[in-house]
């Protein structure tokens, strides 16, 4: 269910990015100098910005959908949120109190999906997390040496007692 609003709204977005393209512009202006100094290849214009992020959306909320990789995927998917949700309803900015509302509305839903998403990447969806597996192997682990240098103790301590008693045999 939270992977819905990505695939449809990816899609979308990915088919008609031009009707994002003046909000998306003041954030997309922001990121180009940070994208430039990363790696000058990556284009930086603001509607192959949107089609990428829109591209990401879609294929990681498939793959939430679909159950494929649920915890990177749902990481990556509120990776996106952020950009979107800045650009997208900046209620701080707005003058008009209907637009204001609006955009706080939808602020604080994207923010509710935000932690869906972050909740959905810790999820081990009824599996013990990797850090408990780890230090459960380390006990057992360390209770199997510890019983195996007790077996070879007690095999020691007979190979002493059987060894003495066979010198002491005549033969």
């Amino acid at each position: 269910m939270l992977s819905g609003i990505f695939v449809v709204s990816g899609a979308r977005n990915l088919m008609n990015p031009e009707r994002l393209a003046a909000a998306a512009k003041p954030v997309t202006d922001r990121v180009t100098p940070l994208l430039e100094r990363a790696d000058p290849r990556i284009p930086t214009d603001t509607l192959t910005l949107i089609k990428v992020n829109s591209a990401v959306q879609l294929g990681a909320g498939l793959m939430l959908a679909t159950g494929k990789l649920t915890r990177p995927a749902a990481l990556v998917l509120a990776g996106t949120l952020v950009p979107v949700t800045i650009a997208g309803h900046p209620f701080w900015s707005n003058d008009d109190p209907t637009m204001r509302n609006n955009n706080q509305v939808h602020f604080l839903k994207n923010l509710g999906l935000f932690g869906g998403l972050l909740l959905a990447a810790a999820d081990t969806e009824g599996k013990p997390s990797l850090r408990w597996r780890t230090g459960h192997r380390i006990g057992h682990s360390r209770s199997s040496v510890q019983r195996a240098v007790r077996t070879a103790r007690r095999e020691a301590r007979i190979a002493v007692r059987s060894a003495a008693t066979a010198r002491r045999l005549p033969g």
